[in-house]
């Protein structure tokens, strides 16, 4: 077990590995954010039909573990499509779980979202409407963007969930950095050092993450205590 000569030799291969964890997780989450934001507010919607398709979307997420949501994207969907559209159709690893990342986040996210808009207080849409504001100028202009701001945390937390997900998606082929770890191990078999030195990757991502969480929580607790 050599610590120097396994963080020499992997270095490389690990840092391309964080490089597409980080990657995947900004487009996932970017992705997911517009997901989550459309499934809200559909959930929010009078009409049954959207709320049915929004339930029922959560539901599924939620209640299903995401390595098996990849393997319905990486594997699933490609026999569909091979079948009834073109037989020649494939997906790339990366595609495939950022498709299972953004699905996924969006599912939670879309509860942030409906948790942050229920929060804001009814007093605030009365009031704009009473101003003359259309239902949609006081969804955009009074609620959202209270909402966002007491939703910002969780949405931070979710990202830190997202990133950690990333390892997931090694069993499908994605070229992150437990992937890249797996790879040098394999020629190495250096288990304890590599590994070690992944789980301090993603500590220091996720160390950077908390303090941004942290930061968020403490000036949106200041900006209330002073209009309170």
């Amino acid at each position: 077990m050599d610590f120097i000569r396994t963080i020499t030799e992997s270095t490389p291969l690990l840092l391309e590995g964080i490089k597409i964890t980080i990657l995947i997780s900004v487009i996932s989450i970017l992705i997911g954010i517009a997901i989550g934001f459309v499934a809200c507010v559909m959930g929010l919607s009078k009409n049954i039909i959207l709320r049915s398709i929004s339930a029922v979307y959560v539901w599924v997420i939620r209640g299903t573990p995401m390595i098996v949501q990849a393997f319905i994207v990486y594997f699933g969907m490609p026999q569909i499509v091979q079948r009834f559209v073109d037989p020649a159709f494939r997906i790339e690893a990366f595609t495939a779980g950022v498709i299972t990342l953004s699905l996924n986040a969006g599912a939670y996210l879309s509860e942030i979202f409906r948790g942050g808009i229920t929060a804001v207080p009814k007093g605030q849409t009365e009031a704009a409407r009473s101003l003359g504001l259309s239902k949609t100028r006081t969804m955009f202009k009074v609620v959202l963007p209270q909402a966002l701001k007491i939703a910002i945390p969780s949405m931070v937390n979710q990202f830190i969930i997202t990133v950690k997900d990333t390892s997931i998606l090694s069993v499908i082929g994605l070229a992150d950095v437990v992937n890249r770890a797996k790879v040098y191990v394999g020629k190495s078999y250096q288990f304890f050092a590599t590994y070690i030195l992944v789980a301090v990757y993603y500590l220091v991502v996720i160390s950077i993450l908390m303090v941004i969480s942290k930061y968020l929580e403490k000036k949106i607790n200041y900006e209330r205590k002073g209009r309170s």
